[in-house]
């Protein structure tokens, strides 16, 4: 039997209650498809603590620092100067999900704006690259990173857009500031023609794949938990549309989140 191509699952959250006493199952399935890493993604401070827990675990897991619009609420400077002495770990390779969500818009936008500037400038003071969430605030999000990438140096990518909702145009205005576009579960199902069509038409170079496990299944799996070994899925919708091989997208894939996370 065959060896899979290897896989980089740029986006997961392995802490997750839904995932739970299941991490170890839930890891060896994912080796036994061919994903060698994971990067696991904090989104408050208590999150990013345990984040930070599972990536000490496995070799092959690191971990992000961030507080995510959905709890902006919450940042404050105490909660600032601990990610930025967590940042010390070297398991630690960015500063996220950071980003606006007005769909939910589970806190205040004013919140949201201040705690995204101050994790942008945070991410600069750490010489860390980020992982943004957008829904629902494409322009604004787009608006915000513009100025930020202005300031930033290009010798790696400065960031990344996780689990991409936009069309072409979106994906080549961020790829042209500096940031990788991140394809998840949604590229697979039916009705996405716009994320196939910018999964298509970007350079690969600019392409990095996730899960978002334990959330966002792919189309074969849509309906159930969502976990690392399904990142295959993503993998090959890519190849499809792009008339490639999944194993040239598992490589490329990967080699471009070495880049962005510098592992």
């Amino acid at each position: 039997m065959s060896q899979p191509p290897a896989l980089f699952d740029t986006h997961a959250h392995l802490h997750d209650p839904w995932i739970g006493d299941d991490l170890p199952d839930v890891m060896a399935r994912a080796s036994e498809a061919g994903v060698e890493r994971i990067v696991t993604i904090g989104c408050s401070l208590e999150d990013s603590r345990n984040a930070l827990a599972v990536a000490e675990q496995y070799d092959n897991v690191w971990a992000t620092l961030g507080v995510h619009p959905h709890d902006a609420k919450d940042w404050d400077k105490e909660t600032e100067a601990e990610f930025t002495r967590m940042a010390d770990n070297p398991k630690v390779v960015a500063i996220g999900e950071i980003g606006l969500d007005f769909y939910r818009n589970l806190s205040p936008h004013a919140d949201q704006y201040a705690a995204f500037e101050a994790q942008l400038a945070l991410a600069d003071h750490l010489n860390l690259p980020v992982v943004i969430h957008s829904r629902d605030a494409h322009e604004e999000t787009y608006g915000i990173l513009r100025e930020w990438a202005n300031l930033r140096e290009r010798e790696h990518p400065i960031g990344v857009i996780h689990c991409f909702s936009g069309d072409a145009h979106l994906a080549h205005r961020y790829h042209d500031l500096g940031f990788l576009i991140s394809f998840a579960g949604p590229v697979t199902y039916p009705k996405n023609h716009a994320l196939r069509a910018a999964a298509a038409s970007l350079p690969l170079n600019a392409i990095v794949i996730e899960t978002d496990a334990p959330y966002l299944s792919p189309q074969p799996r849509r309906g159930k938990r969502n976990e690392p070994a399904n990142v295959r899925y993503t993998a090959e919708q890519i190849a499809e549309v792009r008339g490639h091989s999944v194993a040239a997208i598992a490589e490329q894939s990967s080699a471009n989140g070495l880049r962005l996370f510098r592992i």
